[in-house]
Protein backbone atom coordinates (compact mmCIF):
# COMPACT_ATOMS: atom_id res chain seq x y z
CA UNK A 1 0.00 0.00 0.00
CA UNK A 2 1.18 3.29 -0.74
CA UNK A 3 1.14 6.40 0.98
CA UNK A 4 -0.21 9.49 -1.75
CA UNK A 5 -1.11 11.98 1.03
CA UNK A 6 -1.22 12.82 4.92
CA UNK A 7 -2.78 15.95 6.39
CA UNK A 8 -3.40 16.64 10.18
CA UNK A 9 -6.99 17.72 10.74
CA UNK A 10 -8.67 18.50 13.81
CA UNK A 11 -5.98 16.67 15.91
CA UNK A 12 -6.13 13.32 13.64
CA UNK A 13 -4.37 12.29 9.95
CA UNK A 14 -6.94 12.67 7.11
CA UNK A 15 -4.75 10.01 4.46
CA UNK A 16 -5.08 8.79 0.79
CA UNK A 17 -3.91 5.65 0.36
CA UNK A 18 -3.37 3.64 -3.17
CA UNK A 19 -2.96 -0.67 -3.03
CA UNK A 20 -3.63 -3.21 -5.31
CA UNK A 21 -6.95 -4.43 -5.53
CA UNK A 22 -7.64 -7.95 -6.02
CA UNK A 23 -11.46 -8.09 -6.48
CA UNK A 24 -11.04 -4.95 -9.30
CA UNK A 25 -7.96 -5.84 -10.41
CA UNK A 26 -6.46 -2.68 -10.75
CA UNK A 27 -5.03 -0.05 -8.32
CA UNK A 28 -8.17 1.41 -5.95
CA UNK A 29 -7.40 4.62 -4.18
CA UNK A 30 -9.21 5.34 -0.96
CA UNK A 31 -9.14 7.92 1.62
CA UNK A 32 -8.76 7.72 5.69
CA UNK A 33 -9.41 10.11 8.54
CA UNK A 34 -8.15 8.93 11.92
CA UNK A 35 -9.83 10.61 14.80
CA UNK A 36 -6.94 11.70 17.35
CA UNK A 37 -7.97 9.22 19.55
CA UNK A 38 -6.83 6.57 16.73
CA UNK A 39 -3.37 7.65 18.27
CA UNK A 40 -3.76 5.30 21.78
CA UNK A 41 -6.69 2.68 20.70
CA UNK A 42 -8.64 0.87 17.73
CA UNK A 43 -11.59 3.41 16.88
CA UNK A 44 -14.70 2.42 15.32
CA UNK A 45 -15.32 3.49 11.78
CA UNK A 46 -18.20 4.72 9.44
CA UNK A 47 -17.98 4.44 5.49
CA UNK A 48 -18.81 6.71 3.72
CA UNK A 49 -20.10 5.79 0.08
CA UNK A 50 -20.02 8.47 -2.67
CA UNK A 51 -22.11 8.97 -5.63
CA UNK A 52 -21.62 9.34 -9.28
CA UNK A 53 -18.84 10.60 -11.10
CA UNK A 54 -17.24 11.04 -7.09
CA UNK A 55 -13.83 9.52 -6.66
CA UNK A 56 -12.42 9.22 -2.82
CA UNK A 57 -12.15 13.04 -3.05
CA UNK A 58 -15.41 14.56 -3.18
CA UNK A 59 -16.76 13.86 0.15
CA UNK A 60 -13.21 13.78 1.87
CA UNK A 61 -12.80 17.83 1.15
CA UNK A 62 -16.89 18.44 0.94
CA UNK A 63 -18.88 16.76 3.55
CA UNK A 64 -17.36 18.64 6.37
CA UNK A 65 -17.09 15.05 8.12
CA UNK A 66 -13.67 15.46 9.52
CA UNK A 67 -14.44 17.85 12.39
CA UNK A 68 -17.49 15.58 13.79
CA UNK A 69 -15.73 12.47 13.66
CA UNK A 70 -12.72 14.14 15.82
CA UNK A 71 -14.72 15.26 18.08
CA UNK A 72 -16.99 11.19 18.34
CA UNK A 73 -13.72 9.24 18.06
CA UNK A 74 -14.58 7.66 15.21
CA UNK A 75 -12.79 6.74 11.83
CA UNK A 76 -14.08 7.82 8.31
CA UNK A 77 -13.46 5.48 5.48
CA UNK A 78 -13.76 7.13 2.08
CA UNK A 79 -13.79 4.04 -1.03
CA UNK A 80 -13.73 5.36 -4.88
CA UNK A 81 -16.60 4.52 -6.76
CA UNK A 82 -15.67 1.99 -9.36
CA UNK A 83 -12.04 0.86 -10.70
CA UNK A 84 -9.95 3.09 -13.04
CA UNK A 85 -7.54 2.77 -15.49
CA UNK A 86 -6.73 2.23 -19.09
CA UNK A 87 -7.84 -1.02 -19.35
CA UNK A 88 -11.16 -0.98 -17.39
CA UNK A 89 -14.02 -0.35 -19.57
CA UNK A 90 -15.99 2.55 -19.37
CA UNK A 91 -18.78 4.27 -20.97
CA UNK A 92 -19.90 8.15 -22.89
CA UNK A 93 -22.13 8.18 -20.72
CA UNK A 94 -21.89 10.00 -17.17
CA UNK A 95 -23.85 7.48 -15.22
CA UNK A 96 -21.94 3.91 -16.47
CA UNK A 97 -18.49 2.76 -16.55
CA UNK A 98 -15.90 4.56 -14.24
CA UNK A 99 -17.42 6.37 -11.56
CA UNK A 100 -20.48 4.95 -11.73
CA UNK A 101 -19.69 1.26 -10.03
CA UNK A 102 -23.05 1.01 -8.06
CA UNK A 103 -21.72 -0.91 -5.65
CA UNK A 104 -22.44 -4.13 -7.15
CA UNK A 105 -20.57 -7.43 -8.95
CA UNK A 106 -20.82 -7.25 -12.29
CA UNK A 107 -21.44 -10.10 -13.89
CA UNK A 108 -21.83 -9.02 -17.69
CA UNK A 109 -19.44 -8.35 -20.45
CA UNK A 110 -17.41 -6.08 -20.69
CA UNK A 111 -17.55 -5.10 -17.21
CA UNK A 112 -17.30 -8.48 -15.50
CA UNK A 113 -13.19 -8.63 -15.14
CA UNK A 114 -12.67 -5.13 -12.98
CA UNK A 115 -16.68 -4.24 -11.81
CA UNK A 116 -16.44 -5.72 -8.37
CA UNK A 117 -17.43 -3.08 -6.05
CA UNK A 118 -19.40 -5.33 -3.91
CA UNK A 119 -16.85 -7.35 -2.92
CA UNK A 120 -14.52 -4.61 -2.88
CA UNK A 121 -15.98 -2.70 -0.36
CA UNK A 122 -17.62 -5.74 1.57
CA UNK A 123 -14.87 -7.63 1.68
CA UNK A 124 -11.17 -6.72 0.87
CA UNK A 125 -11.00 -2.93 1.83
CA UNK A 126 -12.06 -4.24 5.05
CA UNK A 127 -9.39 -6.59 5.45
CA UNK A 128 -6.78 -4.27 4.14
CA UNK A 129 -7.97 -1.62 6.98
CA UNK A 130 -8.14 -4.03 10.17
CA UNK A 131 -4.42 -4.89 9.22
CA UNK A 132 -2.53 -1.63 8.29
CA UNK A 133 -4.44 1.00 10.80
CA UNK A 134 -6.03 1.13 14.18
CA UNK A 135 -9.47 0.43 13.10
CA UNK A 136 -11.47 -1.25 15.56
CA UNK A 137 -13.44 -4.50 13.08
CA UNK A 138 -16.71 -5.36 15.77
CA UNK A 139 -17.70 -1.25 15.57
CA UNK A 140 -18.96 -0.28 11.97
CA UNK A 141 -21.37 2.02 10.35
CA UNK A 142 -22.07 3.38 7.01
CA UNK A 143 -23.73 6.22 5.31
CA UNK A 144 -23.85 7.23 2.15
CA UNK A 145 -25.25 10.06 -0.87
CA UNK A 146 -27.43 9.42 -3.79
CA UNK A 147 -25.58 6.08 -5.80
CA UNK A 148 -23.74 6.28 -2.25
CA UNK A 149 -26.63 6.25 -0.10
CA UNK A 150 -27.85 2.94 -2.38
CA UNK A 151 -25.03 1.46 -1.57
CA UNK A 152 -24.91 1.94 2.20
CA UNK A 153 -28.39 0.88 2.52
CA UNK A 154 -28.00 -2.08 0.48
CA UNK A 155 -24.57 -3.16 1.66
CA UNK A 156 -26.30 -2.84 5.69
CA UNK A 157 -29.38 -4.91 4.84
CA UNK A 158 -27.48 -7.68 3.18
CA UNK A 159 -24.98 -8.15 5.58
CA UNK A 160 -26.77 -8.47 8.81
CA UNK A 161 -24.86 -7.54 11.88
CA UNK A 162 -22.08 -5.57 10.24
CA UNK A 163 -22.91 -2.33 10.56
CA UNK A 164 -24.59 -1.02 13.79
CA UNK A 165 -26.49 1.50 12.14
CA UNK A 166 -27.02 2.82 7.92
CA UNK A 167 -27.80 6.43 7.38
CA UNK A 168 -28.22 8.47 3.63
CA UNK A 169 -28.46 11.21 2.06
CA UNK A 170 -30.98 11.56 -1.06
CA UNK A 171 -30.41 8.04 -1.79
CA UNK A 172 -31.21 6.65 -4.94
CA UNK A 173 -33.80 4.48 -3.33
CA UNK A 174 -36.39 2.09 -5.83
CA UNK A 175 -33.35 1.64 -8.84
CA UNK A 176 -35.37 -1.51 -10.19
CA UNK A 177 -37.78 1.39 -10.99
CA UNK A 178 -35.47 4.21 -11.79
CA UNK A 179 -33.51 4.87 -14.80
CA UNK A 180 -30.85 5.19 -12.55
CA UNK A 181 -30.79 2.11 -11.81
CA UNK A 182 -32.43 -0.44 -14.36
CA UNK A 183 -29.91 0.92 -17.04
CA UNK A 184 -26.80 0.20 -14.61
CA UNK A 185 -28.12 -3.08 -13.18
CA UNK A 186 -29.24 -4.18 -16.79
CA UNK A 187 -25.46 -3.35 -17.77
CA UNK A 188 -23.71 -4.95 -15.34
CA UNK A 189 -26.44 -8.03 -13.98
CA UNK A 190 -27.91 -8.79 -17.50
CA UNK A 191 -31.20 -8.24 -18.45
CA UNK A 192 -32.93 -10.95 -15.43
CA UNK A 193 -34.32 -8.86 -12.95
CA UNK A 194 -34.19 -11.31 -9.99
CA UNK A 195 -30.71 -11.00 -9.87
CA UNK A 196 -31.47 -6.97 -9.10
CA UNK A 197 -33.20 -7.10 -5.95
CA UNK A 198 -30.68 -7.62 -3.63
CA UNK A 199 -29.58 -4.10 -4.78
CA UNK A 200 -32.74 -2.02 -3.96
CA UNK A 201 -32.98 -0.44 -0.99
CA UNK A 202 -36.62 -0.21 -1.13
CA UNK A 203 -37.57 -3.80 -1.81
CA UNK A 204 -35.17 -5.48 1.00
CA UNK A 205 -36.62 -2.74 3.57
CA UNK A 206 -39.64 -4.49 2.26
CA UNK A 207 -38.64 -7.94 2.63
CA UNK A 208 -36.78 -7.45 5.40
CA UNK A 209 -35.92 -3.90 6.80
CA UNK A 210 -32.35 -3.35 8.69
CA UNK A 211 -31.66 -5.20 12.48
CA UNK A 212 -30.44 -1.46 13.50
CA UNK A 213 -31.61 2.43 13.75
CA UNK A 214 -31.94 4.13 9.94
CA UNK A 215 -31.54 7.84 9.43
CA UNK A 216 -32.76 8.90 5.63
CA UNK A 217 -32.02 12.58 4.70
CA UNK A 218 -33.50 13.67 1.49
CA UNK A 219 -34.59 17.79 0.28
CA UNK A 220 -37.51 18.63 -1.17
CA UNK A 221 -36.04 20.39 -3.46
CA UNK A 222 -33.48 18.05 -5.36
CA UNK A 223 -33.56 18.37 -9.21
CA UNK A 224 -33.30 14.49 -9.08
CA UNK A 225 -36.16 13.32 -6.79
CA UNK A 226 -38.09 11.31 -9.97
CA UNK A 227 -34.86 9.54 -10.44
CA UNK A 228 -34.27 8.88 -6.65
CA UNK A 229 -37.76 7.97 -5.75
CA UNK A 230 -37.55 8.65 -2.06
CA UNK A 231 -41.32 7.86 -1.54
CA UNK A 232 -40.90 4.18 -1.96
CA UNK A 233 -38.58 3.91 0.48
CA UNK A 234 -39.89 5.67 3.21
CA UNK A 235 -43.31 4.01 2.13
CA UNK A 236 -41.49 0.67 2.85
CA UNK A 237 -40.16 1.96 6.30
CA UNK A 238 -43.30 2.82 7.16
CA UNK A 239 -44.94 -0.36 6.26
CA UNK A 240 -41.99 -2.04 7.91
CA UNK A 241 -42.62 -0.06 11.27
CA UNK A 242 -38.02 0.35 11.18
CA UNK A 243 -36.66 1.72 13.26
CA UNK A 244 -35.48 5.19 12.47
CA UNK A 245 -36.39 8.59 10.60
CA UNK A 246 -37.07 9.47 7.18
CA UNK A 247 -36.18 13.53 6.92
CA UNK A 248 -37.19 15.45 4.25
CA UNK A 249 -35.54 18.80 4.73
CA UNK A 250 -37.47 21.79 3.30
CA UNK A 251 -35.30 24.18 0.47
CA UNK A 252 -32.29 21.83 -0.12
CA UNK A 253 -30.97 20.22 -3.39
CA UNK A 254 -29.03 17.39 -4.34
CA UNK A 255 -25.05 19.03 -3.68
CA UNK A 256 -22.68 18.95 -1.02
CA UNK A 257 -24.19 21.84 0.31
CA UNK A 258 -27.14 19.90 1.59
CA UNK A 259 -24.56 16.65 2.78
CA UNK A 260 -22.28 19.17 4.75
CA UNK A 261 -25.41 20.96 6.27
CA UNK A 262 -26.42 17.23 8.14
CA UNK A 263 -23.37 15.68 8.15
CA UNK A 264 -23.04 16.14 11.61
CA UNK A 265 -26.38 14.68 13.11
CA UNK A 266 -25.46 11.18 11.00
CA UNK A 267 -21.90 11.57 12.39
CA UNK A 268 -23.29 11.64 15.72
CA UNK A 269 -26.38 9.32 14.76
CA UNK A 270 -23.66 6.49 14.37
CA UNK A 271 -21.55 7.72 17.31
CA UNK A 272 -24.48 6.42 19.82
CA UNK A 273 -24.83 3.51 17.85
CA UNK A 274 -21.59 2.71 18.31
CA UNK A 275 -21.81 3.22 21.74
CA UNK A 276 -19.37 6.81 21.43
CA UNK A 277 -21.85 9.13 22.61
Amino acid sequence: MDTISENRSFGGIQGVYRHHSDSCGCPMTFGLYLPPQAATAPVPMLWYLSGLTCTHENAMVKAAAQQHAARAGIALVFPDTSPRGEDVADDKDYDLGQGAGFYVNATQAPWAPHFRMWDYVAEELPRLLDNAFMIDPDRQAITGHSMGGHGALTLAMNLPGRFASVSAFAPIAHPTQSDWGRKQLGAYLGDDESAWAAHDATLLMRESGFGGPVLVDQGNEDQFLDLLKPEALAEAMAARRQPGQFRMQKGYDHSYFFVSTFMGDHVAFHADALGLA
